[in-house]
């Protein structure tokens, strides 16, 4: 019996067409994304805090930052990250930055296309001195606000 099938040209079997497809979830995009942006100095990704690790909060919070949109039909990716800038550093760079890293490394670990890597700056992040000398401009502030009680109204 196997003498028949030695006998048989393979040019002659026709194989059915296979379609190849794969699927990349949300939350590897976001790991991927994390990474990058652990590489980069003066940032810090906007969502859950050290609070919520340590009450073992849902690992999804920790990328609430990074918004994920997929096209499978262009096979490409938009990326939104939401993150805190130190104070003092140049928020083009950073932004190309993060950018150059996150499309780099997107690519190269899912070979899709990044069609957008948008990065939104939420807030500044202030080491202690500069925290302190902003605290005090508030207080100096709440101290020399006019009253808004006037007598005889």
């Amino acid at each position: 019996m196997n003498d028949k099938f030695n006998q048989i040209d393979t040019k002659e079997i026709d194989l059915p067409e296979t379609t190849f497809s794969r699927d990349v979830e949300s939350r590897v995009f976001q790991a991927i994304v994390l990474q990058c942006l652990t590489k980069i100095e003066g940032i810090a990704l906007v969502g859950g805090s050290l609070i919520d690790s340590l009450l073992g909060r849902e690992a999804h919070e920790r990328y609430s930052g990074i918004n994920i949109e997929q096209d499978n039909k262009q096979h490409s990716v938009t990326i939104k990250i939401e993150i805190n800038i130190k104070y003092g550093l140049s928020i083009p760079e950073k932004a190309e930055e993060i950018q150059s890293k996150v499309i780099e490394e997107i690519s190269k670990f899912t070979g899709l296309h990044v069609s957008t890597v948008h990065v939104v700056f939420k807030n500044l992040i202030l080491d202690t001195k500069q925290q302190e000398e902003l605290d005090s401009l508030e207080e100096e502030a709440e101290v020399t606000a006019p009253d808004d009680e006037y007598e005889g109204f």
